[in-house]
């Protein structure tokens, strides 16, 4: 068994602990947290299974390091510390495991990453062995392997558009959906994670793996940005009221161009309530899809819903993305060490997990 990590208990960090636990090959020996007031809780606890998993969780980072664990599922934000998010991670690495994290967007496309990210990495790896795998909570899979492979099915393709469509009501991250992505905020806010040059920053690495797969060259990367206001005042269950006139919809996206024409496209569709924008892409039901578009011949479209927690399709997005990087973990394993992208890595058959107790 693969002595396994998860250093992190949020939303990714809870479906993170219930797919260490699912794995045939890895077992879960410790929980990284950061909060005090979950220090010695148990694991199943904090990722709400319902009973003991026997591992109480630690803030002893070094510890937790010292006992030589083989991976880490590093499920921490880097979104607002991608500092500390990168130290942890060379950290991890350096005492030799393999880490696999969506925390570092700038390392999706790792051969193309900035040299002051990449360096510290690459000299983690040789001072001590271990490996990195970057992939999407987006997730990560739907805007790189599902699209390239749906590609293939095409006798002309025109455009390959990938789209997440989501309702953040449902969404329990008050400090992303209000400040980072700016519901709620006057019209005159400009939200953090929509910036320009921000959308290519997190998701120009999957667009450029895609071309890269697909031998094309890219004459660019470009933005486009489109915000709608509430019309009128709305209460959501998990995050209280959001003004009349202030933002409730944001869309945009980040276009791969290829001789003069947009032809790989990731486009996020974002409301905090249905009601706002209703002429934009929704989702067939619910509070949010996946979506990949072949625009060609045949026109493919492929949706993907997925719930967990309860039914929520935000959480089940996370768990379908910590699932593609918690099964790269024995590939990883087998592999040299080394800094890893989704075009290395195989999305992995469930081997072992058909027909197992749901964790």
């Amino acid at each position: 068994m693969v002595s396994t990590i998860v250093w992190g208990t949020g939303n990714v960090g809870r479906a993170a602990i219930r797919a260490v636990e699912a794995h045939p090959a890895l077992k879960l020996t410790a929980v990284l947290v950061h909060d005090p007031g979950k220090v010695g809780r148990d694991a199943g606890d904090l990722g709400g299974l319902d009973r003991d998993l026997g591992v109480a969780a630690t803030d002893d980072i070094d510890a937790v390091l010292a006992t030589g664990p083989r991976a880490v599922v590093y499920a921490a934000s880097g979104d607002i510390r991608p500092d500390e998010a990168l130290a942890d991670i060379t950290r991890a690495i350096r005492a030799g495991a393999v880490v696999v994290t969506p925390a570092m967007y700038a390392l999706y496309d790792q051969r193309n990453a900035p040299p002051e990210l990449r360096e510290p990495v690459l000299a983690a790896i040789a001072d001590g062995g271990g490996s990195l795998f970057v992939s999407g909570v987006d997730p990560g899979w739907g805007n790189d392997v599902l699209p390239l492979l749906i590609s293939g099915l095409g006798t002309v393709v025109d455009v390959i558009r990938c789209q997440e469509i989501f309702d953040y009501s449902t969404y329990d991250q008050p400090d992303s959906v209000r400040h980072l992505v700016g519901m709620g905020q006057p019209m005159d806010y400009e939200p953090p994670m929509i910036a320009p040059t921000v959308p290519t920053m997190v998701w120009g690495g999957q667009v450029r793996l895609m071309a890269r797969a697909l031998g094309v060259e890219l004459d660019e990367i470009r933005e486009t940005l489109d915000r709608r206001p509430l019309d009128s005042t709305v209460s959501t269950a998990t995050m209280g009221e959001f003004e009349a006139g202030t933002q409730g919809a944001v869309r945009f996206e980040v276009q791969g161009v290829v001789e003069g024409e947009p032809r790989i496209v990731i486009e996020h569709v974002t409301r905090i309530h249905p009601s706002c924008a209703p002429d934009w892409p929704t989702p067939p039901d619910g509070d949010g899809a996946h979506r990949v578009i072949i625009e060609g011949r045949p026109r493919i479209e492929v949706t993907v819903e997925a719930t967990d927690e309860g039914g929520s399709r935000a959480a089940g997005g996370n768990a379908t993305a910590v699932g593609r990087l918690v099964s790269a973990i024995d590939w990883l394993l087998d592999a040299e060490p080394g800094l890893y992208d989704a075009l290395d890595v195989p999305l992995r058959p469930a081997v072992g997990k058909l027909g197992r107790r749901q964790p």
